[in-house]
């Protein structure tokens, strides 16, 4: 471990350094004097008198450097039965265009633009054409429903939202316009304008604030980069907190460009010219990680696939595009393996592909259970590799280096701390603890680049998620420990979001749409261990006295609810009807002794518990 060791200990005992290196591969309009601002801890700012910009090092330094024909982004969408390819000169041009797009319609530095867009290459255009023009883009799942919508549209304040006709889910048509139309009249804000990119699937009615996409495109004038300082907002991206209101993490220009471009070959081990496949969506942060932003700043090829791992149409659609495309490295949730292994158990489709080209697969977005993990290793024979990070962070907390040092693969674990992660376990009292003790996880400040450098437009709330627990140190919300050997493992979350298939969601907002029910007294909402998604969420709900709907009348209408105040994504379809919840004298439910009874622990009754029988009466529902 000496070359990870040594380029850790550096990151850690001269960050300034290091991360004054790493910023020479990337093209600056004016080179950063000062590497970090540590003036207003704990808002610590990475490169503050730099000036760049993220479009033209993902595009235009490519075509400058004579690379404009090598392919840049590889759209393979096998529910549409169609395969595009763009080199990095015909990107530039369409992103210039759209971006041109954007500044007839009013938008200028600093503007907000909301992104509400399928799998298509018009996502990554959209994204990259905002970056171009200096304004922030904040892009939203296009599986989110309208009341989920709404709210980013609020806290985010749009000028301009970027759509589609339709998106594509499986086998099924999602028209878009009326979800975004529908979102508008819910939000306070309004933006001044909707562009419509029309799918040939679904032509959306255009009202007047809309814009065809195609018509605008052919009339604008394309626009060149905007400098930016390196600490203004790249982007936005909304994460579920533990109440009602998501958390708009900020990704700023300079740090966020300097440590994925570090990451791609020290992690990754992909360099220009080389091919990855990220199999995740641009509205979450693995998208703009690593479909969008960081194989573009590296030159390299990204594909970008409007699929599912199984089912459009068969689960060897991975396979098809790795061997198609070239691909040297893959990233996907563990969750979509899952799929494949249940479809496929012995993976006959891998016959029918040559992946001699293949070198690496990555996993990440939730636990990577062991039988998982062994099963890809046997059937793909390539490194498979676990690692871990956050939409806060943006980039691995912890990996292992493919790039830098390969290391040997330890089951449940996703290796070490990254170069620049200084990774701590602590007790409650902040104390650290001693090997394969189990604690806080937490990274000691300053947070290194590419790492959320507050939240948007709550200072405040930053500081109390994230820096408040621990003084001097950021809080990951997740609990585990750390090995004799420096190997991290990761055991779970530490609050009440919950992971379906990688999709961070708060069990708070769905308790929200079930406490809205006429009939409904008080719910609670788990997250319990699922051997295909890692979670799913199980509903809980006491009806209120007098109230006698038929059960399964209103199990449905509950998990409809849901289904549209919060969207599909979150997987929710069991909920029981219960006498009473579990809760301490305070009158806080137990949730946390309920998720462990449902997950087949032998949980302790809490000492705290103001009527044990209520738990005695529920044991049986949760172990079902």
């Amino acid at each position: 471990m000496s070359g990870y060791r040594d380029t850790f200990r550096a990151s850690i005992e001269d960050p300034e350094r290091f991360w004054a290196d790493a910023a020479t591969a990337i093209d600056w309009y004016r080179t950063p004097t000062q590497v970090l601002d540590s003036s207003n801890p704990p808002f610590y700012r990475w490169y503050p008198d730099g000036e760049l910009n993220t479009c033209h090092n993902a595009l235009d330094r490519h075509v400058e450097a004579g690379h404009g024909e090598r392919t840049a982004l590889i759209y393979d969408s096998p529910v549409t039965g169609t395969q595009r390819s763009f080199s990095y000169a015909e990107l530039r041009g369409e992103v210039a265009q759209f971006a041109g797009v954007l500044v007839s319609l009013g938008v200028v530095k600093g503007d907000r633009v909301v992104i509400y867009l399928p799998m298509v290459p018009e996502a990554a255009v959209a994204m990259l054409a905002c970056a171009r023009i200096g304004a922030v883009h904040s892009v939203v799942f296009g599986g989110f429903a309208a009341k989920e919508l709404a709210v980013r549209i609020d806290d985010a304040a749009p000028k301009v939202i970027v759509s589609a006709s339709c998106g594509i889910e499986g086998k099924r048509v999602i028209e878009y316009k009326p979800l975004l139309d529908r979102a508008i009249e819910l939000a306070t804000h309004k933006p001044d304008r909707c562009v419509i990119l029309q799918r040939p699937q679904v032509e959306a009615a255009l009202g007047e604030r809309d814009v065809d996409w195609a018509a605008a495109a052919e009339v604008a004038t394309p626009a060149d980069c905007v400098p930016v300082a390196a600490t203004d907002p790249l982007y936005i991206l909304y994460t579920s907190g533990t109440t009602g209101k998501p958390k708009g993490v900020v990704r700023d220009n300079g740090g966020h460009a300097v440590a994925l471009r570090w990451s791609m070959h020290n992690i990754y081990d992909v360099g220009p010219g080389e091919v990855m496949f990220t199999a995740s969506d641009v509205g979450w942060v693995v998208g703009h990680s690593y479909i969008v932003y960081a194989p573009l700043l590296t030159g390299a090829t990204t594909v970008l696939y409007e699929g599912k791992p199984v089912g459009t149409p068969d689960a060897g659609q991975f396979w098809r595009v790795i061997a198609e495309h070239g691909v040297k490295a893959m990233f996907t949730a563990p969750t979509a393996f899952r799929a494949i292994k249940k479809e496929d158990p012995k993976g006959s489709f891998l016959n029918d592909y040559d992946l001699s080209r293949f070198v690496y697969l990555f996993l990440a977005g939730e636990r990577l259970d062991p039988e998982t993990l062994r099963w890809a290793q046997d059937l793909l024979k390539v490194p498979v590799i676990d690692h871990w990070w956050q939409t806060e962070t943006g980039w691995p907390i912890a990996a292992n280096l493919m790039g830098l040092e390969p290391m040997s693969v330890k089951p449940g674990s996703p290796t070490v701390p990254v170069p620049g992660w200084d990774v701590r376990v602590l007790t409650p009292s902040g104390e650290p603890t001693e090997p394969d003790v189990d604690g806080a996880i937490v990274i000691k400040l300053p947070l290194p680049p590419g790492s959320l450098p507050t939240l948007w437009n709550d200072d405040e709330r930053f500081v109390a998620s994230y820096l408040s627990a621990f003084d001097g140190y950021y809080l990951t919300g997740d609990g585990g420990h750390i090995d004799a050997d420096g190997y991290t493992f990761v055991m779970g979350r530490t609050d009440d979001v919950i992971n379906v298939a990688g999709h961070r969601l708060s069990t708070g907002s769905m308790e929200e749409v079930l406490a809205g029910h006429p009939d409904v007294a008080e719910c609670a909402v788990i997250g319990v261990a699922d051997q295909m998604k890692g979670q799913v969420p199980r509903g809980f709900v006491v009806l209120k006295a007098g109230a006698e709907p038929d059960e399964g009348e209103l199990r449905a209408e509950l998990i409809a609810m849901v289904r549209d105040q919060v969207g599909a994504v979150a997987s929710f379809k069991d909920v029981a009807v219960v006498p009473a919840l579990p809760k301490t004298r305070s009158g806080k439910i137990l949730r946390k002794t309920m998720r462990g009874i449902a997950d087949g622990a032998e949980e302790p009754v809490p000492s705290t518990i103001d009527d044990p029988g209520v738990l005695d009466t529920l044991r049986p529902i949760l172990r079902r």
